[in-house]
């Protein structure tokens, strides 16, 4: 059975793991990312920890998970978002300069995607749509095992979708579109809206789906709002894709039982009758960053 390397960058942890074709956890580091300290000190700790690995001998490729949207042709990250340095940095081409192996990378929530559409809850679908409904609002599509990733590596990134123009934009938090679903539908979203309706001490989303479970109706109108805002930008995603299932996961998840049937009546209402029963299910796997990244290998061969 192939074995392969998994890559996990992230602004404060990076992880190293080695990885079956079914996607089976073997050996794992987990080190400081160093991501304020410039490419080569976080490329050279990442060689370090690869190089280190008892398994490192029997893996056939490594793939690499990094946050931002990657430019998969030239093998670099299109724009960094928090680890310093890296826009537009070779990052494949100096990994190369060390390590003999074929190595892929890409975008950190499409080797989570590719994780639960190969080996997770979306496995046995052709299309796969996955989202990351959290502090923001992420996706990544699958078609036939492989990401799509796009032109410039923005495939996928459906945070600045639009779900009403109409809505205010927050020039001071992001340089998103007004009326974007990230702005309106995300964890942090929620928060600032309960903020400046309920209470300004609220800093999670559990705590308004709390108030939501006791009946606040400050907090239900934030939820209500939120499911129909998710719900059409999934009705939105699937008139362009039409996938078999959306696989969903992120922290808001962990309260689905208080707003999916709310998102999924939103979604069946947008939608084509013939589109109504895409299947919705909830991200399974526990480790989908390091798994997917090493799946990037698996997804090249096959």
């Amino acid at each position: 059975m192939k074995k392969y390397i998994g890559v996990d960058l992230g602004g404060t942890n990076i992880r190293v793991a080695v990885v079956t074709e079914l996607g089976e956890l073997l050996e794992e580091i987990k080190k400081p990312s160093q991501a304020q300290s410039g490419p080569e000190v976080v490329l050279n700790n990442m060689i370090e920890m690869i190089k280190s690995l008892e398994l490192f001998s029997e893996c056939s490729g490594i793939g690499i998970g990094i946050p931002g949207p990657v430019d998969t042709e030239k093998g670099c990250v299109s724009l960094s978002t928090n680890i310093k340095g890296f826009t537009g940095f070779p990052v494949i081409d100096y990994l190369k300069k060390y390590i003999d192996l074929p190595i892929y990378m890409d975008n950190d929530a499409n080797v989570a995607g590719l994780a639960e559409a190969l080996v997770g809850a979306g496995r046995g679908n052709r299309i796969v749509y996955y989202v990351t409904h959290s502090t923001g609002i992420g996706g990544a599509m699958i078609v036939n095992g492989r990401v799509v990733s796009g032109n410039k590596g923005y495939a996928g990134e459906i945070g600045n979708i639009v779900i009403d123009r109409n809505r205010p934009r927050y020039s001071d938090i992001n340089t998103l579109n007004a009326g974007a679903v990230e702005n309106e539908a995300s964890g942090s979203a929620m928060v600032r809206k309960a903020q400046a309706t309920i209470s300004p001490d609220i800093t999670s989303a559990y705590e308004i789906f709390k108030r939501y479970e006791q009946n606040d109706p400050r907090a239900i109108k934030i939820i209500d709002e939120m499911s129909y805002d998710f719900g059409m930008a999934m009705a939105t995603i699937a008139h362009v894709v039409d996938p078999h299932v959306f696989v969903i996961g992120g922290g808001v998840t962990s309260s689905k039982n208080l707003y999916w049937d709310k998102m999924i009546e939103a979604y069946q209402s947008l939608v084509h009758p013939q589109m109504r029963d895409t299947k919705f299910v909830e991200a399974q796997l526990d480790e989908p960053g390091v798994i997917g990244a090493a799946m990037l290998c698996y997804s090249q061969e096959v």
